[in-house]
Parts: structure tokens; C-alpha cells; sequence
């Protein structure tokens, strides 16, 4: 009988910013849960020092059943790794935790759950955390790197702001929207938060949830100096699907290495049912989802989160696609 695949989440943030702290609180934390965590020996503070050593891959099982696994060498290898400790039942875990260093670009990361078939079943993303540090966000987001981080991510996860001013926490919000439309927005107090908004995201599912995207208040208007940026196409009309694929194919032509991730809840003309279709760079998926109701406006919606994207001349190929 086949094991269902190890939900994983990926824990990404700049440095200082709290990650090991949370980490901390999730361990401890009364889940129940068997969480296995990969941490990098570059994090700010190692979760137990124990875990830093000579050998590539270590591995301690804490009092309540969480696995903590420290590497020296790639990702992939800690995976397999892992997958062959609990096959042979060294080793017990239901979760997998990956901490990203303070200065890792997550792609690299959510890519190698995709490396191998063998990966892409036994490991399902769930969901990409960024956290954002409050008090530094401002000198921190002038790195393409923490920008990224905030674009990759399924939620934004803010701290400190018990240190800075309510005006402050508002400006840095509305500029994370500006990045990334598609991510809710918590705060954590001290590292704790609660546990629904870490696990069982499933923010890699391929369904019509676009999160927050089309209930965002307007946000207030102001000449983005971020590189990263969400860019939301919609349209009324119903779109030819002709038409769509010469447009994805141009997009990911020209744009692929710059698109961090894409998602879309499409009207196809002559078709009952939503198409839906999500991304990360040049990796993407799509299906028919449920059937639109018959009281229901069909309005087609595709966000894309991108590094440095060509609002304008995106916009008019988008228009190109639908029906006439």
C-alpha cells in the first residue's frame, strides 16, 4: 500500500528576522505532529549545536518525535536521505520543515521536489513561509533577494511590529501587497502564531483558490522601486484557449526565469468548467476545475508575481486572448 506523500514546508526570511525563533515555537509546540526539519549549517542559530559537525548529513531525534537533520551537502541528497530513514524505520515523521538561510533564493528550493519522480511522490509542497522583520523590512527589501523571498511566498509573516509604529506596519503591508498580491499577511508575537496559519496550506494545489487576490481593499497609490512586483490580468470576456497557449508560450519565452509564481482561474469560451493553471519560473501545471454556476460572472483572473515584468506590453498580449 502506498504511502500518502510527506507535506513540505519551506521556512524562508531574511537574516535576523526570526526564523529560528518560530522554528523553535513549532517544534514545541502541542501538534502531535512528527516534523522533520532540514536546516542548512549557514542558519543564524543552529537548533541544537549538536547537529553541527564533520559528517554531511546528521540527524537527532528530539524528546517529542521531532527529527532535526543538519547538511553539508545539497538538498536532494538530505531527501533521499531522510526517505530511506523512514523506510527502514529508523526514523518516524509525518511533516517535513525545510529553514532556508537568511539569504537563499527558495527556488532552487521548491525546484528539487520536481528533480526526481521518485521525489514528486514521496514529497508534496504545502506551502512557502516568508518572514519579514519589521523593524529592518525597509533596509532589507532593498536586496533582490529579500524581495524574492516575500514573492515566493504563500504566506508573509511579519515580526516585530511590536517595536516600530502603526503607521510603519501599515506602509510596509501595503508595499508586500504591492510584491505579492496573492500571500495573506500575519503577524507573529515573540515566534508564536497560530499553527493553522504554518501547515496545510496547500499552496502548491492546483485549484481555483486565488487567496486573497480579488478581496484586497484598493491599495493606496505609489511608484514601486521593488523589482519584484504582482501584476493581475483579468478580463470579463471569454477567452480563447488558441489564443491562451500562444500567450503562455510567448510569456514563458521571454519571461520564464523571471516569473517566481503564476497562478490562473480562466473562462474558456465553449466550456462549462474553469481552467486553472499555477507555476513556479518555467514549471507549471493546469487541469479543468468545477463548473461555473449559472448565476456566476465568468471573470477570468491570472496573477503573476515577477522580477522586473513588462506590465504594459503583458497587458496587451493578455488582451489579445479572449474570443473575436
Amino acid at each position: 500500500m502506498s504511502q500518502p506523500p510527506i507535506p513540505v514546508t519551506v521556512l524562508s526570511g531574511f537574516l535576523g528576522a526570526g526564523k529560528t525563533t518560530l522554528l523553535r515555537y513549532l517544534l514545541e509546540a502541542d501538534h502531535g505532529l512528527k516534523i522533520a526539519v532540514i536546516e542548512n549549517e549557514y542558519s543564524e542559530t543552529p537548533i541544537d549545536s549538536q547537529l553541527l559537525g564533520s559528517e554531511p548529513v546528521q540527524v537527532v531525534t528530539l524528546a517529542n518525535g521531532c527529527v532535526c537533520c543538519s547538511i553539508h551537502v545539497e538538498l536532494e541528497k538530505a531527501l533521499f536521505l531522510l526517505l530511506d530513514k523512514l523506510d527502514s524505520g529508523e526514523l518516524a515523521f509525518d511533516r517535513l520543515l525545510i529553514e532556508c538561510t537568511g539569504l537563499a533564493d527558495p527556488s532552487p528550493v521548491t525546484h528539487t521536489f520536481f528533480a526526481t519522480e521518485e521525489l514528486a511522490e514521496r514529497y508534496v509542497l504545502d506551502g512557502v513561509l516568508t518572514l519579514v522583520d519589521a523593524v529592518n523590512a525597509e533596509r532589507h527589501l532593498q536586496e533582490a533577494i529579500a524581495q524574492a523571498q516575500v514573492g515566493f511566498a504563500d504566506r508573509i509573516l511579519l515580526s516585530k511590529t511590536d517595536l516600530v509604529d502603526s503607521p510603519a506596519v501599515e506602509a510596509l503591508t501595503q508595499r508586500l501587497q504591492r510584491i505579492n498580491r496573492r500571500a495573506p499577511i500575519r503577524v507573529v508575537k515573540h515566534g508564536r502564531i497560530d499553527l493553522a496559519e504554518l501547515l496545510d496550506i496547500r499552496g502548491f494545489n492546483l485549484n481555483a483558490d486565488l487567496g486573497p487576490v480579488l478581496s484586497l481593499r484598493p491599495m493606496t497609490p505609489a511608484k514601486s522601486l521593488d523589482r519584484i512586483n504582482t501584476l493581475v490580468l483579468n478580463t470579463e470576456l471569454p477567452i480563447d484557449l488558441d489564443k491562451l497557449s500562444a500567450f503562455m508560450e510567448r510569456l514563458l519565452d521571454s519571461h520564464g526565469n523571471a516569473l517566481l509564481r503564476y497562478k490562473g482561474v480562466l473562462n474558456i469560451a465553449g466550456n462549462d468548467q474553469r481552467l486553472v493553471f499555477q507555476g513556479v519560473l518555467r514549471l507549471y501545471a493546469f487541469d479543468w476545475d468545477s463548473e461555473w454556476s449559472l448565476d456566476e460572472q465568468r471573470n477570468s483572473v491570472l496573477v503573476l508575481i515577477g522580477d522586473q515584468l513588462p506590465e504594459e506590453d503583458i497587458r496587451a498580449e493578455f488582451a489579445e486572448t479572449v474570443l473575436g
